[in-house]
């Protein structure tokens, strides 16, 4: 080993037996305080604010900004891979950027960048939910880029306006929820499953077995009471009734910015450029900076990113491909409701 890596490794392992170590005197503070008769309900300290990243500079001295947020990719509540990957999960992450952005009175709108075909129904929903929230206090843009389909289209109509770019594909109105089923498999195999349940639905997605009718029917219904909450938000944010929507749009079609238009379903076809005019006009601040907000990266987040690449070197590449469209893409979980064209999901 040369003395290069030998002085990373010795620092490495410094910082580590101080983290430890601080780990330690935190513990033995607290043990203190139990056997003195303090309790654990200590108030949590706040988290750092997030720092400012400049797009566009402001106009005319203006001090006033608007905060452009980014949800990139499939909305999911599972984390990333990594040793302290838990301490900041994707939906978080946007969930802090909208709540910073909400608190900063120099921050007048939001425009909240999607590209995005969707995800899992319930990381959609909270999304969706922190979106509203922040929509109340001051206003917010959506900008669809590529795509915003299914669950990035359910958390865009929590926002004040939508702008769609010329070529997004959104839309994709409705659920899906699906399960591999190998019961002839294991019956040219030789191989058979004992499964024991409590209830005749326990085991409902089991692919060891043919589901029953009964069986179809319960998850039929199961998929169709969350479209009809997806159904009943499009309805309301876009002031379209219900009944027009199921017939027209709302089938599980992508349609494109200008069908999307027609169905009124955005509000105005444009660029990234145009959706931060209109969140400047409709915060009245007509000479705003842009900026972004970054995640500061300290010790442990190296240490976890450092773990991942490890993993990822001794592990074999893996590509799984589509065979139809031959692109790669996430596969559905088996049991999990999702707001997700299946194009991008097989």
């Amino acid at each position: 080993m040369s003395k290069k890596y030998g002085c990373l490794l010795a620092f490495v392992i410094i910082l580590l037996f101080l983290s430890l170590a601080c780990n330690l005197g935190q513990f033995a503070m607290l043990s203190g305080g139990v056997e003195a008769g303090a309790t654990f309900s200590s108030p949590a300290k706040p988290l750092p604010k997030l720092r400012e990243h400049l797009l566009e500079p402001a106009k005319e001295k203006a001090t006033a900004k608007i905060a452009q947020i980014d949800l990139d990719g499939i909305i999911s509540s599972f984390s990333s891979e990594g040793l302290f990957s838990e301490a900041m999960p994707s939906i978080e992450n946007l969930k802090r950027q909208l709540e910073q952005a909400a608190g900063d009175t120099e921050v007048k709108a939001i425009v909240l960048r999607i590209n995005s075909p969707g995800g899992e129904v319930t990381a959609s929903d909270v999304l969706y939910n922190a979106v509203k929230k922040v929509a109340a206090v001051k206003p917010v843009v959506v900008h669809m880029d590529s795509v915003a389909a299914s669950g990035g289209y359910y958390v865009a109509c929590g926002a004040t306006k939508i702008v769609a770019s010329e070529t997004t594909l959104t839309g994709s109105i409705g659920v899906i929820m699906e399960s591999i089923n190998y019961a002839d498999l294991f019956g040219k195999v030789g191989l058979g499953m004992n499964t024991f349940t409590s209830g005749a639905f326990k085991d409902s997605l089991s692919g060891a077995r043919p589901m029953r009718e009964d069986e179809k029917a319960y998850i039929q219904n199961l998929v169709t009471q969350m479209y009809d909450r997806f159904l009943g938000i499009v309805s309301e944010a876009r002031k379209q009734p219900k009944d027009l929507l199921k017939s027209t749009v709302a089938d599980g079609r992508v349609v494109t910015a200008r069908e999307a238009l027609a169905a009124k379903l955005v509000d105005q076809i444009g660029y990234i450029e145009d959706a931060r005019a209109l969140a400047r006009e409709l915060g009245k601040a007509p000479g705003a900076a842009v900026v972004r907000y970054k995640h500061e990266h300290g010790l442990f987040d190296a240490l976890g990113l450092a773990e991942a690449s490890l993993k990822a070197r001794q592990q074999p590449a893996k590509l799984e491909l589509n065979l139809a469209g031959g692109s790669a893409l996430p596969r559905l979980q088996p049991g999990v409701p999702y707001y997700l064209s299946s194009t991008y999901a097989r």
